[in-house]
C-alpha cells in the first residue's frame, strides 16, 4: 500500500471537515451538549446508510465494540479540553501527539513498516502540529493540557482499533456507518440525563448547526478509514492531523484567536511533513 495523490486529496478534505465540526463545538455556549447532540444526530444520519449498506461481518464486531467504549472516553476528554482551553491550544496538542503513538503501535499491531522518509514525514507533521499549539503560555491552562494529552493517547488507541476493524470488515462505508449508528447514543444519554432540565430546549435551538457537524464528522472519519484500507495507517493518521491547519485558520478568522509567527512556522513545518509523507 502507498499514499497516492487521490488518497492525499481525500484525507485533506476529511481534515477540513474534522476541523469544522471541532470549531463548531469550541464556539458553542455549552460544549458538552453540543458534542452530545452532534454525535446523536450522527447516529440518526447513519440509520439509512446501515439500511442500505447492511451490517459488517462478524470479524469486525469485536473491533466495533472496543471502539465504542474508547469513543466515550474520547468525547469526555474532548469536552474537558475545550472547556478549559482555546481551540488553537487544545486541538493541536491532541492531534499532534497521536500520530507518533499510532506509528509505533501500528508497527506491532498491523505489521506496517514505514520507510525512513515516511517516518520523517510523521515526525515533522507532529512537530509542526505541536508548534502550532504550544506557546510560552501553554501551560497556563494545565487542565486543558492534561485533557488534551490524555485524549492524544485515546485518539491513537481508537485509530489503531478502527483500522483493524475496517480491514476486518473490508468495507469502509459499512463499518463507519455501523460505528456512527451505535456510537452517538452512550455519550449523548450520559450528557442528556445529567442535563435533562436544559437539554431539550438547547437541542431545539442548535440542531441545524449540529446536524451539519454530524455530517462533517461522519464524512471525515469515513474518509480516514477508507484511506487506511489503501495506505499505511500511520501515514493516513499523520496526514489527517493537517486538520490542525484548518482549525487554526478557523480559530483566527471566526473565533478571533491569534495567528502569529509561531503558528505560521508550524504551518510551514506541517506542509514540509506532508511532502515527506508523499515522497515516503
Amino acid at each position: 500500500m502507498s499514499l497516492s495523490w487521490p488518497v492525499v486529496a481525500a484525507v485533506l478534505f476529511g481534515a477540513l471537515l474534522h476541523a469544522g465540526w471541532n470549531a463548531l463545538v469550541k464556539s458553542s455556549q455549552d460544549k458538552a451538549l453540543d458534542t452530545a447532540l452532534i454525535h446523536l444526530l450522527g447516529s440518526v444520519v447513519a440509520i439509512p446508510l446501515v439500511l442500505v449498506l447492511g451490517w459488517p461481518p462478524a470479524a469486525a464486531w469485536p473491533w466495533l465494540i472496543a471502539s465504542l467504549v474508547i469513543h466515550v472516553a474520547y468525547y469526555t476528554a474532548l469536552t474537558g479540553a475545550y472547556q478549559h482551553g482555546d481551540l488553537g491550544l487544545t486541538y493541536p496538542l491532541m492531534r499532534g501527539s497521536a500520530p507518533l503513538l499510532v506509528a509505533v503501535s501500528a508497527t506491532f499491531t498491523l505489521g506496517e513498516t514505514l520507510s525512513p522518509m515516511a517516518w520523517a514525514g510523521v515526525l515533522v507533521i507532529s512537530a509542526g502540529v505541536l508548534t502550532l499549539g504550544l506557546s510560552p503560555h501553554a501551560f497556563a491552562a494545565p487542565k486543558a493540557v492534561r485533557f488534551a494529552l490524555v485524549n492524544a493517547v485515546i485518539i491513537a488507541l481508537y485509530t489503531v482499533v478502527d483500522a483493524l476493524g475496517v480491514r476486518a470488515s473490508s468495507d469502509a462505508a459499512q463499518y463507519v456507518a455501523t460505528l456512527f449508528l451505535l456510537d452517538g447514543w452512550p455519550f449523548a444519554l450520559l450528557v442528556f440525563l445529567r442535563r435533562r432540565d436544559t437539554a431539550l430546549s438547547y437541542a431545539k435551538q442548535r440542531w441545524p448547526l449540529a446536524l451539519g457537524g454530524a455530517i462533517a464528522s461522519l464524512g471525515s472519519y469515513g474518509i480516514a478509514l477508507w484511506a487506511m484500507t489503501r495506505a499505511p495507517v500511520a501515514m493516513v493518521a499523520a496526514l489527517r492531523e493537517t486538520s490542525v491547519l484548518f482549525a487554526v485558520l478557523i480559530g483566527a478568522w471566526f473565533l478571533k484567536e491569534r495567528f502569529n509567527r509561531r503558528r505560521l512556522t508550524g504551518t510551514l513545518i506541517i506542509l514540509a511533513g506532508v511532502m515527506a509523507l508523499r515522497l515516503g
